[in-house]
């Protein structure tokens, strides 16, 4: 059986819509009233992360080139030295997407995608074995057996990932993403996104049900294992280890290429095309897109040097 738990493990760190399955105080948008999940207390001490970050300069022009986790536990300090100070000097920052304020706009992208448009339910699609354990899965995270059962698998899958997030002391709000939107706003600094939340939730949407299905199982089987995953990607990404992070991530998602070559590379693809694209005008960029897009074989890096353009690590 393909790895999707492994893929899923990855997602966490290479998609934020991920973030919009789950609203502050554990509500899921639009499909469940479930009761708050429990957030670990934040670590009394701060730990140092210095996650890593490249540059790509010309004469008139400097993008940097930020990598992020989507989700994180309080205590990290990551916001300093080399980072803050490219983020400082920018005159713009460029995310995957910028994620609406309003949850309600969110959920008027995502439920159209999510809602199973044929009426089939979620129940029908599983085995008798299958079902149990899912709707145990579901239960245990705080939500009705019945939550989705008019929803398509992935969303199930996307949401059954994140929740438990939670009670492990991660939190979307202390994501980096989170965090340098809020230091934007408060800078006045634009920002802009290289993709759409429709686009994001279209990549698993567009899944055949077979993939959505194997995806959901995978989740279900192995919920136990996603904290450890992250915390070990967590702690690479700290140290600005990214040879460490593409073996734990990216050749993990190997073992599943139609959908690593729809998170991450055809996404890195086109991003190295709009950030050539910018390198035609003048100014600085901080751009922060998820680690796992600059890590490993066909990073966003390795587009760039197709495009004549190089990526230097930035020492700190």
């Amino acid at each position: 059986m393909k790895s999707w738990f492994k893929t899923l493990a990855a997602t966490c760190a290479v998609i934020p819509f991920a973030q919009c399955a789950v609203l502050p105080g554990g509500n899921v948008a639009a499909a469940a009233e479930p009761a708050k999940t429990a957030v670990a207390a934040a670590p009394a001490a701060t730990v140092d992360a210095d996650p890593a970050l490249w540059v790509v300069k010309d004469e008139d022009t400097t993008i940097y080139l930020f990598g992020t986790v989507h989700v994180l536990k309080p205590g990290l300090s990551w916001f300093d030295e080399a980072v803050k100070d490219a983020f400082d000097t920018s005159d713009e920052m460029m995310l995957e997407l910028v994620m609406p304020e309003d949850q309600g706009e969110v959920a008027k992208v995502m439920m159209p995608l999510a809602v199973d448009p044929n009426g089939t339910t979620l129940p029908s699609r599983l085995s008798a074995d299958e079902l149990k354990a899912y709707q145990a899965a579901m239960t245990g995270v705080g939500l009705p057996a019945n939550a989705f059962d008019s929803f398509e698998p992935w969303f199930a899958g996307v949401t059954l990932s994140v929740l438990p997030l939670t009670k492990l002391g991660y939190d979307p709000e202390q994501g980096a993403e989170k965090q340098l939107t809020r230091f934007a706003k408060d800078a006045n600094k634009p920002i802009a996104g290289f993709e759409t939340l429709g686009e994001q939730l279209g990549f698993f949407d567009a899944l055949p049900e077979k993939d959505q299905l194997s995806f959901l199982n995978s989740v279900v089987r192995d919920m136990d294992k996603l904290g450890p995953v992250l915390d070990k990607m967590v702690v690479l990404w700290g140290k600005g280890d990214p040879d460490g992070l593409a073996v734990a991530m990216n050749e993990s998602m190997a073992e599943t290429p139609e959908l690593a070559k729809i998170l991450l590379y055809d996404r890195n693809a086109r991003w190295a095309d709009r950030i050539k694209t910018r390198m035609e005008q003048p100014g600085t960029v901080f751009v922060a897109v998820g680690a796992g897009h600059l890590a490993g074989d066909k990073s966003v890096q390795d587009y760039l040097k197709d495009r004549g353009l190089t990526a230097t690590r930035v020492d700190y």
